[in-house]
């Protein structure tokens, strides 16, 4: 939804801006150097197999304030591939991330007396099997390597040739710096739109604090906080991976120099992370094994959504679905923003707009067809004596705190209090509003936005007297509370200034005071960042106790852990060719957070797209993992129907999605049990390949999906990179690419988008349809690709099936099948067949595989011979075998002779799904 701050006007903002990056680029370039550091003075074994010591301050600095004197030291190897490094106030309870919001091991108690080592204590080393923790007593600093390899990962030692200093540990200020290879190459650190594409780029600000800031500032702290990047190195032509995540959710500045990175903390603790690889996808899957695997997402998630904030009644909501339907695109889910509220009051219907017995007959319409309907929740509930929702509130005590009453604030219905969802009270009131809304409409999801949190005044604010708040003919993210600025505390004005909202303006600003306070006295200065994760939660126990199905959410705000419990949308874009671009980068950035199920708003939340930028958005956005149209009430109208010619490119690209919807729903399995991203930076798959180490503007579904779409106006081609191997044209499988790793020049006309398959894949697909639960009944094909003219290959790939309504998403339930595909060639001869786990679920659907293409097959004469299950086909059979030569755009130098190979595709099958089989054909040569 459009926010107070998405509102400002940029060009006022640009002198600001500039003369901000002035003083940005001082602290790159002439950093302050602060104190001395520490040395260790005491070191010992903790019982569960870490160690424990404490660290003393070598020199006291005035800046940004006093130091904490004493530091307790806690380093454990709590897997083999995970190191911690927990480093906090000896003496004093410090704020860290809640342990019941992000479960995990708790560090030792502080200890109450401290002695000195005896001996001197100079260097050693604490190992695990894959990473190695050694330190230096004076000044204190530690190392982090792979044993495997002996590469440093992180190494905090400093000198006086190095742009910072040694650690710093304050109350309101910590600093710990790292050096770096010039090689490595970085990503994440987020949520921020980043103009250089997904590979982190050296002197340019990364600052983690969730703000209400729309995502066409670049540069800028955004949305969510995700303080984890991932390193990716090329040593001798071999690649290795790791990542490194902070967990602290105060506001943060993170200085990248290119050869070192500076941490800038405005409080909590250090609790990092090692995760030691060492391939990309083994990373993300260590990563997500300690902050949650991604939540299992429902099959109609993965269709088509359309979304407007301006859908101002029910039959307008109608007439969309309608002529969606009569433009044969697909389309599985209808969303509203605030218009079906009751003035635009959580949890309410509106009586003249949305009236309940049309509402209920238009849902029970829609459900019986397999389509979905979503609404928006905003976390701010309005103050108003007759709300029911506000005055349960009121009675159990949920809101967030200041000066002992309800912190007043203003977002859409007005005048609102913010829950405190840190309260298990609020989390149980909470999922009772949930339970009651869902009993005045069977929504089958919720969409949290606004939930930085999002607050249109700042500071201490009333309600005026005498008047209406919001104005009435003013719009209504202009403050109408009367508000007093607050500045009284080093909560609200802290010694060191983070470049919040790309302005450097007060933490406080346009959000929750952070001198407010949750339950048991948490200050929002601490909690701030995990507003928006905590509120996730508290939805998803709401939404898991209805009708035992599984959870769908969509949230703006996220942190460290969100997507254990939910999607993710880029919030608030434009309808540029810019845009379009950023939201490729910033969806597989999400993908390396844990967070696979993302997209960006298609074809721009604002202002209106050109006819053609719309027809590139959804041939790009058809293939974001989570696919969604939304746009602004200022907007014109956008649905896909709107331009003959977006609808055309609509059918084509949404339609080759809906045929997909079985690998990208296999996808989703593979993420919530391993952490896999969905949409992926094409060096996951080809992490040798330093060509496409920073390559943002293709990525691939899976492991070899590739996706190359038109991003800039005007354009009728693409120039695409294709990594070396065989890549066939899904849209055309007569038509490959054979590379040796260079660009490759592809036609695109308007309604064209490239998706091509690497070899040595099988493809599960079906026939697609306009809704996806008709879609999953249609038989199967199969896409197996081997490298061009291969005489010896394997092919492998796997289908996941289940009933999507059950919570849960595993084996074992009685209520899926799981499918392991595998082909070869070899001797002249191809076999494909399957290994099927649980397939009683899969035979009780009726699900049957129809047809197999065998892509890049080494012969001129064709296939005979075919066998299906130990059987010989005759001609009298249904099964049909054909051959088509295939045709390669490839670079041949002199004297090499140009790539042949055929297709072979065997129709006419019917073969159960739930059931081994086994197929198998010679290929001859021509005579």
């Amino acid at each position: 939804m459009w926010s107070s701050t998405t509102t400002l006007c940029l060009s006022s903002l640009l002198l600001v801006l500039v003369l901000l990056s002035f003083s940005g680029a001082n602290s790159y370039t002439n950093p302050k150097i602060i104190g001395k550091g520490y040395r260790l003075i005491s070191i010992e074994d903790t019982p569960d197999g870490g160690i424990l010591g404490h660290l003393q301050l070598k020199q006291k600095s005035k800046t940004y304030g006093p130091d904490i004197p004493l530091l307790q030291l806690f380093v454990k190897h709590e897997t083999d591939q995970r190191l911690r490094v927990h480093i906090t106030d000896a003496q004093k309870q410090r704020w860290e991330v809640p342990y019941n919001l992000l479960p995990r091991e708790q560090p030792p108690s502080l200890k109450q007396t401290i002695g000195r080592s005896k001996d001197p204590i100079t260097v050693s080393e604490y190992s695990s099997s894959e990473l190695v923790f050694s330190y230096t007593a004076d000044p204190f600093g530690f190392v982090v390597k792979r044993k495997s390899d002996k590469q440093v990962l992180f190494n905090t030692s400093s000198d006086s040739s190095d742009p910072y200093g040694e650690m710093v540990f304050k109350d309101q200020y910590l600093e710990i710096s790292t050096k770096l290879p010039k090689d490595a190459s970085l990503y994440g650190l987020g949520e921020n739109s980043q103009p250089h594409g997904i590979k982190l780029y050296p002197n340019e600000p990364y600052t983690l604090y969730t703000t209400d800031v729309s995502a066409i500032n670049l540069n800028t702290d955004l949305y969510g906080s995700h303080p984890v990047y991932m390193d990716l190195r090329n040593v001798g032509g071999e690649a290795y991976a790791h990542a490194v995540l902070l967990l602290n959710s105060n506001g943060m500045e993170v200085f990248y120099r290119g050869n070192s990175l500076t941490y800038k903390v405005i409080g909590g603790v250090f609790d990092f992370y090692f995760f030691s690889g060492t391939s990309p996808l083994t990373v993300v899957d260590q990563y997500t094994s300690f902050i949650g695997r991604p939540a299992p997402m429902p099959y109609w998630s993965l269709g088509f959504h359309q979304c407007r904030w301006g859908y101002h009644n029910l039959s307008v909501v109608e007439d969309v679905v309608a002529n969606y339907e009569k433009a044969q695109i697909p389309l599985d889910v209808i969303w509203t923003d605030d218009d079906h509220m009751d003035v635009r009051k959580d949890f309410t219907l509106s009586a003249m707009n949305f009236p309940r017995p049309k509402l209920l007959a238009f849902l029970d319409k829609i459900h019986k067809i397999g389509m979905k309907y979503v609404v928006i929740v905003d976390p701010g509930i309005g103050v108003n004596s007759t709300y029911g929702v506000y005055q349960r509130g009121l009675a159990n005590d949920v809101f967030i705190k200041y000066d002992n009453e309800p912190y007043l604030a203003q977002v859409w219905p007005g005048a609102v209090n913010f829950p405190d969802f840190l309260n298990p009270k609020t989390v149980s009131w909470w999922s009772d509003e949930i339970k009651r809304f869902h009993e005045l409409v069977p929504v089958d999801g919720l969409w949290i936005d606004m939930n930085e949190a999002s607050n249109f005044c700042s500071g201490k604010c009333t309600i005026p007297k005498g008047t209406t708040c919001p104005t009435p003919g003013i719009p209504g993210w202009i403050c109408c509370l009367d508000c007093k600025n607050i500045t009284k505390t080093r909560w609200d004005d802290p010694p060191y200034k983070i470049n919040a909202s790309g302005l450097q303006v007060p933490l406080g600003f346009k959000t929750i005071a952070t001198s407010a306070y949750h339950y048991n006295g948490v200050l929002e200065y601490d909690a701030h960042s995990l507003y928006g994760f905590s509120q996730t939660i508290a939805t998803h126990q709401g939404l898991q106790g209805i009708a035992g199905k599984r959870p769908f959410i969509l949230t703006r705000s996220t942190y460290v852990g969100s997507g254990k419990y939910a999607a993710h949308w880029t919030g608030d874009n434009k309808g540029t060719w810019e845009d379009l671009k950023l939201s490729i980068s910033t969806v597989l950035n999400f993908g390396i957070f844990g967070v696979p199920m993302v997209g960006s708003d298609i074809c721009g939340f604002y202002p209106a797209p050109t006819e053609e930028l719309c027809n590139r958005w959804i041939e790009v956005g058809a293939f974001y993992p989570f696919s969604r149209d939304h746009a602004n009430f200022a907007s014109p109208r956008q649905e896909l129907y709107q331009w003959e010619s977006v609808a055309e490119s609509a059918r084509n690209a949404l339609g080759m999605r809906y045929k997909l919807l079985p690998y990208l729903y296999t996808l989703t399995y593979e993420a919530h049990i391993s952490g896999a991203p969905i949409a992926r930076p094409l060096f996951f798959s080809f992490p040798t390949y330093t060509e496409c180490y920073g390559l943002s503007t293709q990525f691939l579904l899976g492991s070899g999906l590739l996706i190359s779409p038109v991003v800039e106006e005007g354009k009728s081609e693409v120039k695409a990179l294709f990594p070396p191997g065989s890549w066939y044209s899904l849209f055309d499988m007569t038509q490959a690419v054979n590379s040796k790793g260079q660009y490759v020049t592809l036609n695109a006309p308007l309604h064209v988008v490239n998706v091509h398959l690497y070899q040595n894949i099988i493809l599960p697909m079906q026939q697609g349809g306009t809704v996806s639960k008709e879609a999953r009944k249609t038989p199967f094909s199969l896409v197996v690709t081997f490298p061009a003219g291969a005489s010896n290959a394997t092919a492998k790939g796997n289908l996941f099936i289940d009933d999507d309504e059950l919570p849960e998403m595993k084996l074992g339930s009685g209520y899926s099948t799981y499918v392991d595909l595998y082909a070869t060639v070899s001797q002249g001869y191809v076999k494909v067949w399957s290994e099927v786990q649980e397939g009683k679920f899969a035979l009780d659907q009726g699900l049957i595989v129809e047809k197999v293409s065998v892509l890049g097959l080494d012969g001129t004469g064709g296939a005979s011979a075919l066998e299906v299950d130990g059987t010989t086909v005759t001609s009298v059979s249904n099964i049909e075998l054909s051959t088509l030569e295939q045709e390669y755009q490839e670079e041949v130098e002199d004297g090499e002779n140009k790539t042949k190979s055929v297709m072979v595709q065997v129709n006419g099958l019917s073969l159960p799904v739930g059931k081994n089989f086994a197929m198998s054909w010679k290929m001859s040569a021509k005579g």
